[in-house]
């Protein structure tokens, strides 16, 4: 039951988008939260009942709430970020990316140098970027080095200190890579036309600068000034080579930011990609940590805020892959078709991409942290009361009837468990009966589980379709186990999950981690059966021929097998070196048996 004082603060939240703050009895925040309507939004916490255990434990912790109202839903979502950040409380979305990201600086001076740099200091430089890499910050001042040379000293270049010839050229300048404006070898107009052009090529657009240096290569040609002409030609081939690298996705398609989302069960993957005149000139993947069981909308309005923010987007117009509410400052569109569909497609395929890396990385450097989110997303995909940490695969393998058997093969935190697989001989059972084999060994299976008081199951998958199902299920009730157990069966045809009671099956994506362990398991289970069928198949096909010898009985067969490795060596043996193994009497007979013609 909420306190009192719960209810009046419920009672008076304004009607109005705006920030809210839960805190415990200690006055300590445990989540802040945006809504569009902020009464509707708090209260929502208190009026229903809350399947995921974080959100219903915060709940019970809530001793205060405190908000702030803005004007828009847009302000809002800016303002739950940066509280967020300032104060990570507890229950709230967690960003696992806050490194420090490199800027390309062109500085505020007379002749400016551009340098990288990943501190913003605001002295009236600008600054473009962040990028995601060092090597991408490099590569992009190669290239403008090449293009356009520039001083790299820290010299104050005031006309005064340069008219009083204060300065002398550096080595720098006799190598070409600077213009010598130290000395007055470039006026500061030409050299800021220079930085005009290094501005549009950081921002994407190369289009003013291939435009002027073919001006100029045409002037010198013309001017029979080859060897220039030849200079500005190796310029446009740089920049030319330089924009082949981008992926360019329309023309038409300028000044646009593009989003997606993958998430599984712990965490979220936005996916951000920036266009800039036809071209892909920035992407950047970020990794949030689910605390309450968000929405993909939720965590893809918290990435989209946070990304933009950090890298500094002006663009007025986002794509996505579902509608968003990001309030009147920013155009949302949900591309159907064309090459808007399909960059929204190539940033969902980065999100997953980045997180098959993520799992592979933390399979190696978190292993705990993999079979949580693997049995997490299992308990989900397959619908289950409880996460399946063990699981028991069962297989019937049999050819027309003759030596039946069965498998079990056991699976914990989604690992093979080989100590604890089983084999069975049928034994109830004539002929080929896949559906009462199947019952008599799942009966077999738990009813000694439960005699020996071994820890159960939490899900049993049956290799085969309804009926193998329905039998396993028979099992489970005759032992008072059904409802107790998950139990589901695998068609081997179009991989279909078939449930207790349920004509209509589930199908799992192909590519989803679930189907894939259950794959494993059924697998694992086809393998181990076969592989006993087989054994027995062979035991019984060697020594039948020896059992069928009139007074030899299992024992003698077996020693006669142990000392001669085969039949073929028992039947070209002689009388006395069989008497050797078993004694004079059934040497005799067994001598006797394979040489009676002769």
């Amino acid at each position: 039951m909420k306190t009192p004082d719960l209810e009046i603060q419920l009672k008076t939240l304004p009607n109005s988008p705006g920030v809210y703050q839960y805190y415990d009895k200690k006055g300590k925040l445990l989540y802040v939260g945006k809504a569009k309507n902020l009464k509707k939004r708090v209260s929502s916490y208190f009026n229903k009942k809350h399947d995921n255990a974080r959100t219903h434990l915060l709940v019970k912790k809530i001793a205060n709430i405190k908000h702030i109202v803005v004007n828009s839903e847009t302000d809002a979502l800016l303002l739950e970020n940066n509280m967020i950040k300032n104060y990570q409380p507890r229950y709230n979305v967690m960003l696992k990316d806050d490194k420090s990201y490199p800027w390309i600086c062109i500085k505020n001076e007379r002749f400016p140098r551009v340098f990288p740099t990943r501190r913003l200091i605001k002295d009236g430089s600008e600054y473009y970027g962040p990028y995601t890499s060092m090597k991408t910050v490099h590569t992009l001042l190669d290239l403008i080095k090449g293009l356009y040379p520039l001083r790299t000293c820290n010299y104050d270049l005031s006309k005064e200190k340069i008219e009083s010839g204060k300065y002398k050229v550096c080595l720098e300048y006799h190598l070409g890579n600077c213009l010598g404006p130290c000395e007055d070898k470039i006026s500061a107009e030409t050299y800021h036309d220079n930085i005009d052009a290094i501005r549009d090529i950081v921002k994407g657009n190369f289009k003013d600068s291939l435009h002027r240096f073919r001006s100029q290569m045409k002037a010198h040609s013309e001017a029979m000034e080859f060897e220039d002409a030849q200079r500005i030609k190796e310029k446009i081939d740089i920049l030319e080579g330089y924009q082949a690298k981008s992926t360019v996705v329309n023309p038409s398609i300028n000044n646009v930011d593009v989003f997606s989302i993958v998430s599984d069960e712990g965490y979220g993957y936005v996916n951000f990609l920036q266009l800039s005149h036809g071209a892909i000139i920035r992407s950047h993947t970020l990794e949030l940590k689910k605390k309450l069981d968000e929405s993909d909308e939720e965590l893809l309005a918290i990435g989209v805020i946070e990304i933009r923010q950090r890298f500094n987007s002006q663009s007025s117009e986002i794509y996505v892959p579902f509608k968003l509410d990001l309030g009147d400052g920013i155009r949302v569109t949900v591309p159907k078709l064309g090459d808007k569909k399909r960059i929204v497609e190539l940033s969902e395929r980065n999100a997953k991409y980045f997180r098959m890396e993520r799992f592979k990385q933390t399979k190696i450097i978190d292993p705990d942290r993999h079979v949580n989110r693997l049995m997490a997303q299992m308990k989900s995909d397959l619908r289950l009361s409880v996460e399946p940490r063990h699981i028991e695969c069962f297989d019937n393998s049999n050819i027309q009837g003759t030596n039946p058997v069965a498998a079990c093969v056991v699976f914990k935190d989604g690992k093979p468990s080989k100590k604890d697989y089983r084999k069975f001989n049928i034994k109830t059972v004539t002929g080929p009966d896949d559906f009462a084999s199947m019952e008599e060994v799942v009966f077999r299976r738990y009813r000694r589980l439960l005699n020996e008081d071994e820890p159960l199951p939490q899900l049993i998958i049956v290799d085969g379709g309804k009926g193998q199902l329905s039998s396993g299920v028979k099992a489970l009730e005759a032992l008072g186990l059904r409802g107790k157990i998950a139990i589901i069966g695998i068609a081997k045809r179009l991989e279909e999950l078939f449930y207790p009671g349920d004509s209509i099956p589930l199908y799992l994506d192909k590519k989803s981690e679930t189907l894939k362990v259950i794959q494993q398991l059924r697998n694992e289970a086809h393998r181990f059966g076969i592989t006993f069928h087989r054994n027995k198949r062979s035991s019984a096909a060697i020594t039948t021929e020896l059992e069928t010898i009139s007074g030899i009985g299992e024992k003698t067969v077996v020693d006669l097998l142990r000392h001669f490795r085969s039949v073929s060596k028992v039947k070209a043996a002689t009388e006395k070196a069989l008497a050797e193994v078993i004694g004079p009497a059934k040497a005799k007979i067994i001598f006797t048996h394979y040489h009676q013609e002769e």
